[in-house]
């Protein structure tokens, strides 16, 4: 039987403004359960959070959050999951996500977001893992981050051979075709080699 494979999604706990990321959250969502992806992130039930799980649970699928104690009550942990794991603090949690999933993906979020991919991408720029990242720029949204990247190139701090590893998707149903051809194209041997892609 083949291993049910597990997306990482990074997001905000707020809905955001444009409606659009409400609603990239919701499609992401019914895509991961109909292809049979699991679900890993940050256990909370409010904004983009909470409604990527609960399209995951309304279409079947399995959900496994992973929250701080300090942050249950703040973060309104959504109990109906199916792996429910509480953690000590931020730093267990971030790991313990990154154990659990085969890749990660960015949805629209605030700072916490900004710090989780930047962190996980870090660790494959430095060869550490070689999973997929995929960072869904609804609405241009990653737009000013992409460029600052750019300029970080232009000034050579992210410097030939170092490249920042991940890939951007334009919509939210581009998330789960580019997840699972990343998964095809891994073997054995890649895991934990650079893959030099940004796109």
């Amino acid at each position: 039987m083949e291993k049910i494979r597990k997306l990482c999604v990074y997001c905000g706990s707020g809905p955001g403004v444009d409606p659009e990321y409400m609603a990239a959250a919701r499609t992401l969502g019914k895509a991961m359960a109909k292809a049979d992806i699991g679900l890993v992130y940050g256990g909370g039930s409010l904004g983009l959070m909470g409604e990527t799980a609960r399209a995951v649970l309304e279409a079947g699928g399995h959900v496994t959050g992973i929250i701080p104690e300090f942050l249950i009550k703040q973060e309104m942990m959504l109990e109906e999951v199916q792996d429910l794991v509480v953690t000590t603090n931020m730093h267990e949690r971030k790991m313990t996500m990154f154990e659990r999933a085969d890749g990660f993906v960015a949805l629209p979020g605030g700072i916490g977001t900004l710090e989780e991919l930047v962190e996980v991408s870090t660790w494959a720029q430095l060869g550490q893992h070689n999973k997929p990242i995929i960072v869904a720029n609804v609405n241009d949204y990653w737009g000013p981050f992409i460029q600052l990247l750019d300029h970080m190139r232009e000034e050579q701090f992210i410097r030939v051979g170092m490249a920042v590893h991940f890939e951007v998707v334009k919509t939210a149903k581009d998330i789960v075709p580019r997840f699972k051809t990343r998964l095809r194209q891994q073997s054995p041997q890649a895991v934990g080699k650079p893959i030099d892609k940004f796109a």
